[in-house]
């Protein structure tokens, strides 16, 4: 199973790598794409280095999109790129994970309308906005869609994600 991470920089460290190297436990294939195919940083200094630019993703090739939080996803929404992928898995039906501020992107791929779904308290309304049903919960599962509010939420969005992907019971 082959999972594709979006991230730019200003990415939650935690919301980051907590679920990466849950899904590497797993066994799962991870692929880092970032904006321009560079090194990205996150909120308390640590960096990344990509797999490969956002650009050059096919998302046929992947089981999962992940959209961990912090200020990346408002970066990335303003990469037509990475909107397209997320659209793509969407509109397509396929895995999506997005925590914290992650479903930013996904309101920029105009996907959230009539899902349930949650988020960063700083982002509900924001949801409300693009006609999302805000659930104030740790997780969410609807469909294809996992959320998960945010960090202190990381166990238990970790806990459903490898549910969500049948990795375990």
């Amino acid at each position: 199973m082959k999972v594709l991470i979006l991230v730019a920089d200003g990415f939650d460290d935690l919301q980051l790598f907590c679920p990466w190297y849950r899904l590497m436990e797993e066994g799962l294939t991870v692929t880092i794409a970032t904006p321009a195919g560079q090194g990205v940083s996150g909120q308390h200094g640590y960096r990344v280095a990509p797999d490969t630019p956002i650009r050059e993703v096919n998302p046929a090739e992947y089981d999962l999109l992940f959209i961990p939080g912090g200020q990346s996803p408002e970066r990335l929404r303003l990469r037509e790129e990475a909107v397209d992928v997320a659209r793509t898995f969407m509109d397509e039906d396929r895995p999506v994970a997005a925590l914290g501020h992650g479903p930013q992107l996904l309101l920029s791929a105009g996907s959230l309308s009539g899902r349930q779904a949650t988020s960063s308290p700083g982002i509900r309304d924001d949801l409300r906005a693009a006609d999302a049903r805000y659930r104030d919960e740790p997780v969410v599962l609807e469909g294809n869609l996992l959320t998960g509010r945010g960090t202190d939420d990381l166990p238990e969005f970790c806990r459903q994600l490898v549910v969500f992907l049948g990795i375990r019971t």
